[in-house]
């Protein structure tokens, strides 16, 4: 789109932005008009798009959504969100980051690796606006996005410890949303964390879907599967990184009686899980709060976030959950492995061992 019918655009009246975005699946919570300069004085207009699951899915959405509600009590800014949608195509993704940018919204944070390409696109088109994309970065990235990353083999590392240490049949599990780069840090880290414990550990290691199918990031279903196929193989101990599909790997670890570990939120702690607590061992907290509200308030400030901004365990941008006092019992030892990489003696994998 031409720069002058863009322009007009944002000039559109809110009763329009408003309606640009509900097409695209936004969910807006600003009851005003006000501009979105970005600058360190008055309310900037925050627009927020998720991966698949959205709001709501107990885990990696939910602890970015947390981190735009904390901006918008603390520091006044206006927030619209929308979703993507399981099987969407690419084009869909352009269109819901354009409508954010059309009603005025800037920055715009994008969340999750599956929006790098749009990013790109609507950010080289868009050299006004600044945008930050969660858990990925590009070479090519235009210099108006940021990227917000984690070492989350780092976290990953210390649950396959805590899982070594708990497992009776020294078999445990894992099980990935979908066979990505960014999914294998955790299954990395995972199991370098379980074999320092106890070398000799079997990993069963299941993906439930591969680019460009993302849906095994939202199909409880098919997380229920696939602990339940671990089970029966002798795994207990099963760490879920699948988004919302983690949800049926928690149910069926529990029905049997074993551990679970949850990701991204403290899993342990959200409501429509609260039935399986018990059996949520721990989670690996990915703090895309912290990251979501740091950059928000630098843009606030007048002073924004740029380049890559990266989140390790030594920033506490990924940590274990504590819910319900099941590792209490072992924390002598996740703290010598969490000193071992922080002070770097320790060098977690970011791939799987051959």
């Amino acid at each position: 789109m031409r720069r002058s019918l863009k322009l007009a655009a944002v000039m559109l009246s809110g009763s329009l932005g408003i309606a640009s975005l509900a097409a695209c699946g936004a969910k807006s919570t600003d009851s005003t008009s006000t501009g979105a300069s970005g600058s360190g004085t008055g309310s900037i207009k925050v627009g927020m798009a998720y991966d698949i699951g959205g709001r709501g899915d107990q885990s990696f959405n939910d602890s970015a959504a947390r981190g735009l509600d904390k901006a918008k009590a603390e520091l006044g800014v206006q927030v619209n969100e929308a979703e993507a949608k399981t099987g969407e195509a690419e084009s869909d993704k352009e269109a819901r980051l354009n409508s954010l940018v059309t009603a005025g919204y800037n920055p715009v944070i994008a969340v999750g690796f599956v929006y790098q390409d749009a990013v790109n696109k609507v950010a080289k088109d868009n050299p006004n606006v600044k945008f930050a994309i969660i858990d990925s970065a590009s070479a090519d990235q235009p210099s108006n996005v940021t990227s917000l990353t984690f070492s989350e083999q780092e976290g990953s590392y210390l649950a396959g410890v805590a899982a070594a240490a708990k497992s009776k049949t020294h078999q445990i599990g894992f099980i990935g949303g979908v066979q990505s780069e960014l999914i294998k840090k955790f299954e990395a880290g995972y199991t370098a964390g379980a074999k320092s414990v106890d070398p000799s550990i079997v990993v069963d290691v299941t993906y439930l879907t591969t680019p460009p199918d993302f849906s095994g990031f939202n199909d409880p279903g098919k997380g229920k599967e696939a602990a339940q196929g671990q089970l029966d193989k002798g795994a207990d101990v099963i760490y879920a990184a699948a988004g919302s599909s983690g949800a049926g790997a928690i149910e069926a670890v529990s029905t049997a009686g074993k551990w679970a570990i949850g990701v991204d939120s403290d899993q342990a702690a959200q409501p429509a899980l609260a039935k399986y607590k018990d059996h949520i061992l721990t989670s690996m907290v990915k703090n895309v709060d912290t990251a979501v509200y740091a950059y928000i308030k630098s843009v606030k400030d007048g002073n924004t976030i740029t380049g890559v901004k990266n989140f390790d365990l030594k920033a506490e941008g990924v940590s274990l959950s504590t819910t319900g006092n099941h590792i209490d019992d072992i924390q002598a030892k996740l703290k010598t492995a969490s000193d071992a990489i922080t002070s770097g003696a320790t060098k977690v994998p970011t791939a799987p061992q051959s």
